[in-house]
């Protein structure tokens, strides 16, 4: 092969010195493989929310760009999963089921994506062609910032890159039982607000018929030897685990609101 004068044809790439360390750990993707819980906390917007909420133990944080608050911009997901790194916690990014906004957050850092509205079979194989490299997907061919410094980051990154698929219509739930055999899908997210809303019952997730969807779409989990996640608090997460889900989504903010709502009271009761 001619090379040009000078260079150097061993030298192909700049961009790949020798490796320095080891793909860090996804601990969500981890927790599920060992048939573990694996809880994301919802709702934090800042580099020093994680700071501090990494003390506690989750397994991962929820990096949010659907809703608010707080929706993040691709520019954030840089230093809010450095933020998570920092504590070993893994970082999970929601995003629309588009292959150009999911390869920007996993260069970025996000340890995995979670993708909403999944409503049929094809829908749910696009998200795994656009979050995995070769051979199972058709992740553009860059290595991010997690494979900075690791031997042979393509690989690492397929075994390493959570996926997280959100069912959440009437559609989706028709078609469920094609959807759970999609291969490299670490859970399947059951969104019971967005169905009660296609059930023509918006607001009312709790709703008896919702949950009778949501039960039996976590028993097919089950059966099929997949992972069912949903949305939990401190009341329900027991019955899920019960049920099977092994995926949990939780906001900090009911935690606050007993808080402060304690507190003053207590300054209420004490003032007559």
């Amino acid at each position: 092969m001619a090379t040009r004068e000078g260079s150097n044809p061993e030298v192909h790439n700049v961009w790949s010195p020798p490796p320095t360390r080891e793909w860090r750990t996804n601990r969500v993707k981890k927790a599920l493989g060992e048939g573990k819980c694996a809880t994301t906390l919802y709702g934090v917007g800042t580099p020093e929310m994680v700071d501090f909420m990494g003390q506690f133990g989750f397994e991962g944080i929820w990096l949010e760009m659907e809703h608010s608050p707080p929706v993040l911009t691709l520019n954030d997901i840089g230093n809010m999963s450095r933020a998570c790194d920092l504590w070993g916690i893994s970082s999970v990014c929601r995003v629309p089921n588009d292959p150009w906004v999911i390869q920007r957050v996993l260069d970025a850092g996000a340890d995995g994506v979670a993708v909403p509205h999944v409503r049929n079979k094809a829908e749910a194989e696009a998200v795994v062609r656009a979050a995995k490299y070769g051979p199972i997907g058709r992740r553009g061919d860059y290595v991010g910032r997690q494979g900075v410094g690791v031997a042979d980051p393509r690989t690492k990154s397929n075994e390493q890159t959570s996926v997280i698929l959100f069912i959440e219509e009437v559609e989706g739930i028709k078609n469920f039982d094609e959807i759970l055999t999609v291969d490299n899908v670490d859970a399947y997210f059951i969104g019971a607000g967005d169905l009660s809303q296609d059930m023509g019952l918006a607001g009312q997730r709790y709703h008896p018929d919702v949950q009778k969807i949501v039960d039996e779409c976590i028993a097919k989990c089950v059966a099929a030897g997949k992972v069912a996640g949903c949305l939990v608090n401190d009341d329900d997460v027991g019955d899920y685990i019960e049920k099977g889900a092994r995926y949990f989504q939780m906001g900090w903010q009911s935690w606050v609101s007993r808080g402060a709502m304690g507190y003053l009271a207590k300054v209420a009761e004490r003032m007559g």
